[in-house]
């Protein structure tokens, strides 16, 4: 499985970026997807996720009313729409794949099996 991840850059607060990460050599199916994202000295942290089959969406409390997490079956790509961007939402972001994922392990960055390369996110005043 590979995870390719785009849509990173620099934006000023208050704006808005949309992350994609497509992934591929799986169908994706019974599994999930998400976003975590890490900032310099800081831990691994929750963002968003989607559980591929229902659709279902789990969002982090601090990103919960600005984020949007959608999916392509199709294309096996997720989106991940940032608007009212903050300062404290600069970090590296990866996405990620989880095979056997159930609902109490979607925000533990340590049930997902594969990961992308990471995009960059810096919001500045």
């Amino acid at each position: 499985v590979q995870l390719q991840a785009s849509g990173g850059g620099l934006v000023q607060a208050g704006g808005s970026l949309r992350l994609s990460c497509t992934a591929s050599g799986t169908t994706l199916s019974g599994a999930g997807m998400g976003w975590f994202r890490q900032a310099p000295g800081k831990d691994r942290e929750f963002v968003a996720a989607v559980r591929w089959n229902s659709g279902h969406l789990y969002y982090a409390d601090s990103v919960k009313e600005r984020f949007i997490l959608s999916r392509d079956r199709s294309k096996l790509t997720v989106y991940l729409q940032m608007n009212s961007l903050k300062l404290e939402d600069t970090a590296v972001y990866y996405c990620a794949v989880g095979l056997r994922l159930i609902s109490s392990s979607y925000s533990r960055h340590t049930q997902y099996d594969y990961w992308g390369q990471g995009t960059q996110v810096t919001v500045s005043s």
